[in-house]
């Protein structure tokens, strides 16, 4: 076999006499320099070539019955590129032949330890949890013999296993992973900062359990950690203390949250540790806008949500259409405040800025004129509103079907702006049987979505006089109204507008993609009749460089 470089082909058939394998890693770490640099120099074209003319190669040796060592340490480097470049696809068939030549060696073979740790963590960027948890956990068991079972050294491999079991589903054995890390760090090395990194995770994972006296306990050892290393004055302190925060707000303690954000800001602000206009700054004045406004200081929530727009606007220009989300949280809390007029006026410059960037029926476009919609609406502008949601409808039915949740979004508030216009309550039942079959299909049949939905479906099957639909219809709601007897107690409700219809309207197009880490944003949302204001979880856009 040979390792094919730019340069031209490498001979290795040395690799059978001592030493061999040092001289091969060398030149598999040179292909994936090379790779790396002809990826950054944007030759992503050449560093395909390279790694085609190498996976061609060794799957000549592979279909031949050759099936070692070398053979699995060249296409896990081959994985690794493809992995670089983006082409999933690609790396899922080399992941394929690299399982079947490593399944069938031996634990003492050299090198198959460090192979197995990136399969892992291949195998969970693919989403195939299963599979990066039996690699970790083989690799683990290799690592544990030759280091024994209390050094750093498994903490990387445990750390990765305990991602890929949180993201199965397998929380329980995730945390104990997590705790295992943990204490390994503790006994090797006190209470240093390596120990950020898996308490962080552990946090988020218990938040994401409910489990949240355990996460509290485990953001302020975080937080403990940093003012004990670095001084309380220290950027990274300003980072832990948002975590803190969020805590303090899943437990419904908004005060305290509120406290915590701010301090978080300033620590930030003061040390400079991360940029003004930094994405993570920006998340977190929008998160503690949203606070602000939950406890009816909406005054000082806009202010930070103006200044997120200035930064903005000053590092972008006036139409850059990064301004749009700003404009649209602004127009929302203007709106919550019943200064509809402003909120009109924003909103309509929003959408003037979608309008010069993107295409007319661009599902991106649809984000600010459905909350325009709403604003008309609330303005008693019912005509424009009603054109505007249908101009929606129809947006949004060809770029992603009929039964999906962004359609039934724009059903939803095209129900409601209807309802006050039209006397043809039949036309609104079967718009709301639309509605509540996408939203059963999204949530499920008992889901707090679909209840309020029946509720208005029923408002009109009793005006219609039609009992025979309504009976079922009231049976069911009671059922589900039991149910949801006891309101959670706290602040965030999702509404029809979720995360995973933000993502499925936007995430698509060219101008936007959508960040990583969610912000909590005010939004509002047609009920029945009325506007009412929900709180709910939302992405921020930002453009792509």
């Amino acid at each position: 076999m040979c390792i094919c470089h730019r340069s031209g082909i490498i001979d290795d058939s040395f690799m059978s006499s001592s030493g061999s394998l040092n001289g091969l890693e060398e030149q598999l770490q040179e292909l994936f320099d090379e790779v790396k640099t002809m990826i950054k120099l944007g030759k992503e074209d050449d560093a395909i070539d390279l790694l085609e003319a190498n996976y061609e190669a060794v799957r000549e040796h592979v279909d031949s019955g050759v099936q070692g060592i070398e053979e699995a340490a060249v296409l896990d480097v081959i994985a690794l590129g493809y992995m670089a470049l983006g082409n999933l696809r690609t790396v899922g068939s080399v992941m394929d032949v690299l399982h079947k030549v490593v399944d069938a060696l031996n634990n003492e073979e050299l090198l198959l330890d460090s192979i197995l740790m990136h399969m892992g963590n291949i195998y969970a960027k693919l989403e195939k949890f299963e599979l990066s948890v039996c690699s970790y956990r083989r690799s683990l068991e290799m690592m544990e013999r030759k280091y024994g079972t209390k050094s750093s050294l498994l903490c990387t491999p445990f750390l990765g296993m305990a991602m890929a079991l949180g993201d199965s589903g397998r929380a329980g054995e995730a945390i104990e992973t997590y705790q295992r890390v943990i204490k390994i760090f503790e006994s090797v090395r006190g209470e240093s900062e390596e120990l950020v990194v898996p308490l962080c995770a552990l946090g988020n994972l218990q938040i994401k359990e409910g489990k949240t006296p355990d996460a509290e306990y485990t953001f302020s050892r975080v937080l403990s950690i940093y003012i004990k290393l670095f001084g309380e004055k220290d950027g990274r302190v300003g980072i832990a203390m948002r975590s803190l925060a969020q805590v303090k707000c899943a437990k419904g303690e908004v005060d305290n949250a509120i406290d915590l954000y701010k301090n978080s800001l300033h620590i930030l602000k003061d040390s400079k540790h991360i940029a003004v206009n930094d994405d993570v700054m920006e998340k977190m004045r929008i998160e503690l806008a949203e606070l602000l406004h939950v406890v009816g200081r909406g005054d000082e929530g806009r202010a930070l949500l103006e200044e997120c727009f200035l930064i903005s606007e000053k590092l972008k220009g006036k139409e850059h259409p990064s301004l749009v989300p700003h404009l649209v949280n602004l127009a929302t809390s203007y709106s919550r405040s019943k200064n509809y007029a402003e909120a009109e006026r924003l909103l309509r410059i929003s959408l003037q800025i979608m309008m010069k960037n993107v295409p007319p029926d661009d599902p991106s476009i649809t984000f600010p004129m459905l909350h325009l919609a709403v604003t008309l609406y609330n303005l008693h502008h019912d005509d424009e509103a009603k054109i505007l949601a249908a101009d929606v409808l129809l947006i949004r039915e060809k770029a992603f079907g009929n039964e999906s949740l962004p359609v039934g979004e724009a059903l939803d508030c095209l129900v409601s702006i209807r309802s006050r216009l039209e006397k043809d309550d039949s036309e609104l039942v079967e718009l709301l049987k639309r509605v509540l079959k996408i939203q059963e299909k999204a949530f499920g049949n008992d889901s707090e979505e679909v209840m309020e939905t029946m509720k208005k479906l029923l408002h009109y099957l009793d005006k219609m006089g039609l009992k025979d639909e309504k009976c079922p219809l009231q049976r069911r709601l009671s059922l589900l109204t039991n149910k949801y007897k006891q309101i959670r107690d706290g602040y965030f409700i999702t509404s029809a507008l979720t995360s995973g219809s933000v993502r499925e309207i936007l995430g698509s197009e060219q101008l936007y993609n959508i960040s990583c880490n969610s912000s909590n944003l005010v939004a509002e949302r047609v009920e029945g009749q009325e506007i009412v204001y929900l709180v709910l979880k939302a992405y921020i856009l930002k453009s792509k460089p």
